[in-house]
Order: structure tokens, then sequence, then C-alpha cells
């Protein structure tokens, strides 16, 4: 039926008065108002679908706050773990790159930094602990074994690239404790010695400096260097030191006690002796900041907990002025340093007997 004239024609004056075009749907074919209506159907069909598309990304993209929000101590330890990841390919390709640089300039460690050296040092023991974890994690399904175990001890699978800065630390503390324990039957061995070197033109110099250290204080660098010629020869060179006392040595050093003990202790010696040059060429202890100074201290057995920065340097100054004093014939008194510079430092004195 169509509409009368009438209203036509008011319809198309309300339109020309609005400005819009006039549009007669009932005037148009049938064919031409149904394939009219099939395209405002696929617009409204297209939209619902880009519009469910789009929720679906964005709660895809929020899914892991939502799995942190349910498990929140599982995704903490996978974040932990995906992070310590990267941060271990650096490291493990910063080693390389230094290996590489060492061998094409014969092991000249003078083209390198105090970091770099560090690394060098620390980096295979890190390889060794973490290698098992990663290849293990590789295999299907293993990683849900691995989570839960990681989670659980983290210090005895990870390195320290995977740890939390509160367990960066609690095992640092834990770690430099072990090693502690070591000075007191180091220093031992030493005063064991002492007996034999009556005829010793440095015997009175030398007995003065285990005194100090056995009443409680710590004696001067110039008094350690003095009697640098015990530790080149008889009673002290490395060759001469007993099998317990290399055993406690290498335990102070955080060594393993395996195979090729006095090598490692050389080469141990050697590359403190490469870290501290390094220093010395990137302007001194007075440069460093404050983590480089903590990590320096740590390395060379001072709990840098609760020092200052100038402790760390002022320490860290006596170490470095025996350190240029030592040569390869002298290797073994860099690896007593610790006991004869801060065996009765307060902090390290705190950490092995601790306030109960």
């Amino acid at each position: 039926m169509s509409l009368p004239r009438t209203l036509l024609v008011s319809r198309m004056h309300v339109s020309r008065i609005m400005g819009a075009p006039v549009v007669n749907n009932y005037s148009l074919p049938l064919q031409v108002r149904q394939s009219h209506r099939k395209s405002i159907y696929k617009t409204e069909a297209k939209k619902i679908r880009v519009y469910a598309v789009n929720r679906y990304w964005e709660y895809l993209k929020n899914y892991d706050k939502v799995l942190e929000k349910r498990f929140p101590e599982a995704m903490k330890v996978y974040r932990v773990f995906v992070d310590g990841v990267k941060e271990f390919m650096k490291d493990t390709k910063e080693y390389f790159r230094v290996v590489v640089i060492l061998n094409k300039s014969n092991f000249d460690f003078s083209k390198l930094l105090r970091r770099e050296i560090e690394l060098y040092h620390q980096m295979p023991k890190d390889m060794r602990k973490v290698a098992p974890i990663l290849l293990f994690s590789s295999l299907p399904f293993a990683f849900y074994v691995l989570l839960p175990l990681v989670y659980m001890f983290p210090r005895q699978l990870l390195s320290s690239h995977f740890w939390s800065l509160q367990q960066k630390s609690e095992y640092g503390t834990l770690y430099l404790r072990n090693r502690l324990v070591h000075n007191k039957p180091v220093f031992r061995h030493l005063q064991s010695q002492l007996n034999y070197l009556k005829c010793h033109p440095l015997y009175n110099d030398w007995g003065n400096i285990l005194g100090k250290l056995g009443s409680g204080s710590n004696p001067c660098v110039k008094e350690v260097i003095k009697c640098k010629p015990l530790f080149i020869g008889e009673p002290y060179h490395l060759l001469y030191l007993s099998r317990n006392h290399v055993i406690h040595l290498l335990k102070m050093h955080e060594q393993h006690i395996g195979w090729f003990r006095r090598s490692r202790l050389a080469e141990r010696a050697f590359l403190l002796k490469e870290m501290d040059n390094a220093i010395v060429r990137e302007g001194g202890v007075h440069n460093m900041s404050t983590e480089a100074l903590k990590k320096c201290c740590y390395i060379r057995g001072l709990n840098p907990t609760n020092l200052s920065n100038e402790e760390m340097v002022n320490w860290l100054t006596n170490w470095i002025e025996l350190s240029s004093q030592v040569d390869k014939n002298s290797y073994s008194l860099l690896l007593h340093a610790p006991v004869l510079l801060s065996y009765n430092t307060p902090s390290n004195w705190v950490l092995i007997y601790p306030k109960k």
C-alpha cells in the first residue's frame, strides 16, 4: 500500500528544511531494500567480531596479571627465573667476549676493566652451577617440575643472576660467613710455624704481627710488607704449606678442595692482583661507587655490611698497597692478606660470632 500524497509531500518538505537528502525507502525496489538490510547486518556483525577479538586480546595481554593475582608466589618465582635467564645469558656472552680478548692478547689482563676480570673469575663457577638446570628445563614439561625445586632451593640450584635483592643479601652474607670461619685455622697454621723462625732476622717483627692478631688488633700494612720474605721461601710459600693449611686457604677463598690445589691458589692470587691493578688503572678506590666498593670488599674477605664508604676505601687502599708489593714469587702473602689485614675487623667478627 502506498502512502497518501499529502504525507509524502510533508516528509519531503521537512527533509528540505533540515538540509538532509530525500530518501524514500518505500519507493525503492524490494531487492535493493533487502540488500541494504544485509549490508547493515554485516557491518554490525563485523563490529561485534572486532570488539570480541579486541577484548580477547586485552585479556591475553593482561593474563599474566590474572595469574599473578591468583598465584602470586608462583608468578613471582617465574618472573625471577625468566629475568635471571636473560641476565645470565648477557653475562655469558660478556664472559666469552673477555675470553676472546685474552686469547688474542696472550692473556694480557691490562686491557680489561675490573668488572670484566671479576666476571672472568666468577662466571665459570656460575655456568657449572646453572648448566644442569637450563639443560633440564628445555625438556618437555620439565619446567613444571623445576619451578617448585627452584622455589625451594634457589641457593643450591641457581646463581646470583636468579636471586632477588633480599636473597642476594642473605646468601652473600652466608657465603662470606662460611669463608670467614676458616680465618682462624689459617691463623693457627701461621702461628705454628713461628718456633721454626727463631733464627730468622724477621722473627721479632713476625712475632709482633701474630701477637697483634692474637690480642684482638690488626697490624698496619707496612709491618706486613716488611715480612714479605717469609712468604717467598720457607715456611709460608705455597710449596711449603701443609695439606690442612692449603685446604683452609682454599675454603677461605671459596675454592673447591679437589685437584691442583696449589695451582688454583696461585691462579686466585694472580686474578686478585690483576683486579687490584685494574682498580688503580681506573683511578683508584676513591672513584668507585658504593656497590663496587662492597663487591670488592666481599671478594677480598671483608664483610662490608654496616661499613661506611670511608671505612671501605681505607681498607681497600691498604689492600692495594700490599698487593702492589706482591709478585708471582710471593702470591702466598696476598692469599693470607684477608687474615693479616682484617682478622679482627668488627664487621667480620660479628658475622662469625653473631650476638645471641
